[in-house]
């Protein structure tokens, strides 16, 4: 049985201009898999906007006030517990919740996304990311009496016309734009840190034994946040943030014909999990697709 989150839309977009929330087409999903008991994955897809909360007023009726503003965010993050820890999955849970409430308090650093001060911005995605880390592994020392708990952690925010993913591990983050998928993350594996320092090539690693041993992961020794910016103003370009356990059966060439063929973010959620399955199911399958429809 899998779980499925959408978020509705249905008006088409007709240009690169700001997409309005009912232009937004999202959609995420987890599964356990085929062979594995225990969906130690968890994902999290949703808006940000500020919002006027009335605890008190004698006016008759509010409902015709504007009580939301307009989105500063759409937030797609994915969480894959590592198996060989403790508690895998309260690992993923803890970091995505611990990450949900630190974005959700750090609300004014959303305004200087794309501009001269950036870098306030991107420096609270690590924060965002260490703090995780740190929630994570004192829960281990006093739930687990010191055992090692973790997760890998991709976030993608966009604050439009950027999109800015965080990352840490080895779940992923693509965009699809112009006809090409580019994979905007960096696997923080053994195997591809050994192919970066020229140790290791590059057509050798997907069969190396390193090729999933992370690296970085929140809650494990050591967490190295990393954060990239890609334009996304485009309409039509797609996102998706992934766990492993799609990668390992569905290769990039096959995701970019899906999501080149989509119809809608739930139709091809539900295609590429249905592949990932068919092929093995080794490990839990999360996915996340979102994009600003056409015209």
């Amino acid at each position: 049985m899998s779980l499925a989150a959408p978020f509705s839309t249905q008006s088409p977009a007709g240009s690169n201009a700001r997409p309005r929330d009912d232009e937004l087409d999202l959609f995420g999903l987890t599964h356990p898999g085929r062979v594995r008991t225990e969906n130690q994955d968890h994902f999290l897809l949703c808006t940000v906007h500020p919002q006027v909360v009335i605890h008190g007023t004698s006016l008759p009726e509010t409902s015709s006030l504007a009580l939301r503003g307009q989105r500063l965010a759409t937030i797609m993050l994915v969480a894959d517990g590592v198996g060989g820890s403790a508690a895998g999955s309260r690992a993923s849970r803890i970091a995505t919740e611990a990450v949900t409430q630190y974005v959700a308090t750090a609300l004014r650093c959303y305004h200087t996304a794309g501009s001269a001060s950036e870098s306030e911005f991107t420096d609270a995605l690590r924060t965002a990311a260490i703090e995780a880390h740190d929630t994570v592994r004192a829960e281990a020392v006093a739930e687990l009496g010191g055992r090692q708990m973790a997760t890998t952690l991709s976030l993608g925010i966009v604050v439009w016309p950027w999109l800015y993913v965080l990352q840490v591990g080895d779940s992923r983050c693509y965009v699809y734009q112009d006809g090409a998928l580019r994979q905007v993350t960096r696997d923080q594996t053994v195997a591809q840190n050994l192919v970066d320092e020229g140790i290791l090539k590059k057509e050798q690693m997907k069969a190396s034994p390193l090729s999933h041993v992370l690296a970085s992961a929140i809650g494990a020794s050591e967490a190295m946040p990393e954060v990239s910016r890609v334009d996304v103003r485009q309409r039509g370009s797609v996102i998706l943030v992934c766990s492993d356990g799609l990668t390992k059966h569905v290769p990039d060439d096959e995701i970019a014909t899906k999501l080149a063929a989509m119809e809608s973010a739930e139709q091809v959620c539900h295609e590429l999990l249905k592949m990932a399955l068919d092929r093995g199911g080794t490990d839990n399958i999360t996915l996340v697709v979102g994009r600003a429809r056409k015209s």
